[in-house]
């Protein structure tokens, strides 16, 4: 019967991925043949399409990190701590992709790699605080007792959520707020925010599978162990 449950998990794993490798392919196309060239710009322009759409994922990754973590919390199951990493570990790289691109987009149209703009500085605060959530966990053993202090972190990290999304209102800074854009690029732009965000929900529901084998594999390890020291005296007499 697992088996056969492990059978049908990986078709449904792979028909994921083939759904989501369809909707990148077809954003790609959209964004280099079907989106028109932006008047000032130029193609340089299109790198708005994948930098606001990995942003979302990685504002997304933290809500998603925050509120499975709130749950673990309530139910004290590690099961929504395996969510709840695989949603910060996801969006960590997103939002490590938001400042890749934010500074190469940056550096085309004002002229530098990096300026303390507020979105951008309250983003890579989002990095920082997700790199040491990350780093935390690192340095905890036990499963149930870092997934209680990586829940009350998460917590503590979405906080920057709202910052991120009003900074351009709250503060001054050279970041468009909502930039003008003919119906054409937002729709290639809605499409490609779609297939970042399958792409994103794919890789949280991978590696929270990873991390929930890895940790029946270890506990297995140690019922093992357990057994031989247990039994081996036993044998000897």
């Amino acid at each position: 019967m697992s088996d056969l449950n492990l059978g049908h998990s990986s078709r449904r794993t792979m028909m994921a991925a083939a759904v989501v490798c369809g909707l990148l392919l077809t954003s790609l196309l959209l964004i280099f043949f079907v989106a028109p060239t932006e008047a000032t710009m130029g193609d340089v322009q299109r790198i708005l399409y994948l930098h606001v759409s990995v942003a979302w994922c990685g504002l997304a990754g933290c809500i998603a990190m925050a509120f499975c973590g709130g749950m673990y919390l309530l139910r004290r199951r590690l099961n929504w701590d395996f969510w709840s990493q695989a949603s910060g570990e996801v969006g960590w790289l997103c939002t490590t992709l938001t400042l890749v691109s934010g500074s190469a987009w940056a550096h085309e149209a004002w002229g530098t790699w990096w300026t303390w703009e507020p979105r951008l500085t309250s983003m890579l605060l989002l990095w920082i605080i997700y790199t040491g959530i990350f780093l935390v966990r690192s340095n905890i053993d036990d499963p149930h007792r870092r997934g209680r202090v990586s829940a009350v972190l998460a917590l503590v990290a979405v906080i920057d959520v709202p910052l991120i999304f009003m900074a351009t209102r709250w503060f001054r800074g050279v970041h468009p707020i909502t930039p003008e854009m003919e119906p054409t690029m937002r729709f290639v732009l809605i499409a490609t925010v779609v297939s970042c965000t399958a792409l994103f929900a794919h890789l949280v529901a991978c590696r929270r599978r990873h991390l929930e084998l890895t940790e029946l594999a270890a506990d297995l390890d140690a019922s093992a162990w357990r057994k031989n020291t247990i039994f081996r005296p036993s044998e000897a007499q």
